[in-house]
């Protein structure tokens, strides 16, 4: 099994959400995140003052998924969430010991 962590730009989650509906993908945790990378950060303008943030809003998205099952999901999450420009995010891949579905006890890949 695997643990996928997607950091993306906020207004690509729908259409990742809708791309990831006919792989099988039954649930995930969205979350919405601050953070940077190579961007460094923006400079913008409230009320006439400008001012720079360093921390930029993304989605982090959290799957996990049958071994088979990973590798449609990142390619699809890449290709639908890039944009071609800085800053369209990471895909973190782990390795999943273990996963249990608190309501009925099932565990493994029958949890997911």
């Amino acid at each position: 099994m695997k643990y996928i962590i997607a950091i993306i730009k906020p207004f690509k989650l729908d259409e990742v959400r809708e791309a990831l509906g006919p792989l099988g993908v039954a649930g995930m945790t969205v979350s919405e995140v601050k953070g940077f990378g190579r961007q460094k950060g923006q400079t913008e303008i409230y009320r006439g003052a400008e001012y720079s943030t360093n921390m930029l809003p993304k989605v982090k998205l959290e799957i996990a998924a049958t071994d088979d099952l990973a590798p449609k999901i990142i390619e699809s999450i890449q290709e639908i969430a890039s944009t071609d420009t800085i800053g369209d995010g990471k895909i973190f891949v782990l390795d999943l010991a273990s996963a249990t579905r608190i309501r009925t006890g099932e565990t493994g890949e029958t949890a997911l």
